[in-house]
């Protein structure tokens, strides 16, 4: 067994998220058999990712504040400390901090062969991020 050293926090790009967010790695292929990495990525008030997907799925796990989270076409998910949310692979979503709470979450994510992890597409605006507030609903057992 080996203690790995902290990784330090680095700010997420601007062309993949809106807001203050940084992302910690805490864990990444150290042999080729290995296909997942494991961040802790923390979001400041309405800060958020654009639209995207995951190639072979995504599981977050909210540790503080509130997430709020939407697959293209769907609800506006309200996502709280404890809650682990799945996206499966392919399905393009968005997920951010409310406007008025920090968030911070666990996001696992399985690689393909050749490493991709994520497909980035459109940012969500201001105006979309805002109108989506008043659609809010608790997720339910089993919803995704």
């Amino acid at each position: 067994m080996l203690i790995q050293p902290e990784q330090p926090a680095a700010k997420a790009p601007a062309e993949r998220f809106a807001g203050d967010v940084s992302v910690e790695p805490i864990a990444w292929p150290r042999i080729p058999e290995q296909k997942a990495v494991l961040a802790r990525i923390r979001f400041a008030p309405g800060a958020r990712t654009a639209w995207h997907s995951h190639p072979l799925g995504q599981t977050l796990h909210v540790t503080e504040g509130i997430a709020l989270m939407q697959a293209r076409g769907g609800d506006i998910l309200t996502v709280r400390p404890g809650q682990t949310v799945y996206t499966p692979p392919g399905e393009e979503h968005w997920y951010g901090a409310a406007p008025d709470n920090f968030m911070v979450h666990l996001a696992l994510v399985q690689l393909t062969e050749d490493g991709q992890r994520a497909i980035w597409l459109d940012h969500v605006s201001t105006d979309e991020y805002l109108a989506c507030i008043s659609r809010v609903r608790q997720p339910t057992r089993g919803t995704r």
